[in-house]
């Protein structure tokens, strides 16, 4: 194996852990109530901070499949879903799950021009690109067998899940709207 093989691995598992953290992030800024102790401004800023640096690995992930030459990825692999000849349906998540982000990440910058409920709708989709993501990472690849990555793929699941249950507790209030 060579080194963009190891680092295609790599920053694909660091941009799964770090989306997991972005959803947690996201579902604890809803909350009108303080999340370890921070003022609501310095959660949303993390939770920026880490969506950035997840696309960055993100990216870094698929140019290095992109380039290795080991790995039978084109380019019309990453933009066009199901479209690849190699584990075709869970590569095809993963293109999903990418553009799913893409869209978000373009409503962002034009938020200000699109509106709050526009970007809301579509930021909507970071929710449905999580999963997306989770069988992506399980379901193709070399290391789907290996403990390491179903433990990593747990600890994902288990910090998303956690904060859904506490979202949809009687404990967990909703920032009032327009309170943004």
């Amino acid at each position: 194996m060579n080194a963009l093989w190891y680092t295609a691995r790599g920053t694909g598992v660091v941009a799964l852990v770090l989306f997991s953290l972005v959803v947690a992030l996201g579902i604890g800024v809803r909350s009108a109530r303080p999340l370890f102790g921070l003022p609501k401004f310095a959660v949303v800023a993390v939770h920026r901070g880490a969506s950035l640096l997840a696309l960055v690995f993100l990216g870094l992930h698929i140019v290095t499949m992109l380039l290795d030459p080991v790995a039978p990825l084109r380019l019309v692999d990453v933009l066009v879903p199901f479209a690849g000849p190699y584990r075709t349906v869970w590569l095809g998540l993963g293109t999903v799950a990418a553009e799913l982000l893409v869209a978000v990440i373009i409503t962002s910058l034009l938020r200000q021009w699109i509106g709050h409920r526009a970007w809301r709708f579509v930021h909507w989709a970071a929710y449905a690109a999580w999963p997306v993501a989770i069988v992506h990472a399980v379901g193709t690849g070399t290391d789907n067998t290996a403990l390491w990555l179903w433990a990593v793929v747990a600890g994902c699941v288990g910090l998303v899940a956690a904060c859904l249950v506490w979202r949809m507790s009687t404990g967990f209030r909703l920032v009032p709207v327009g309170a943004r």
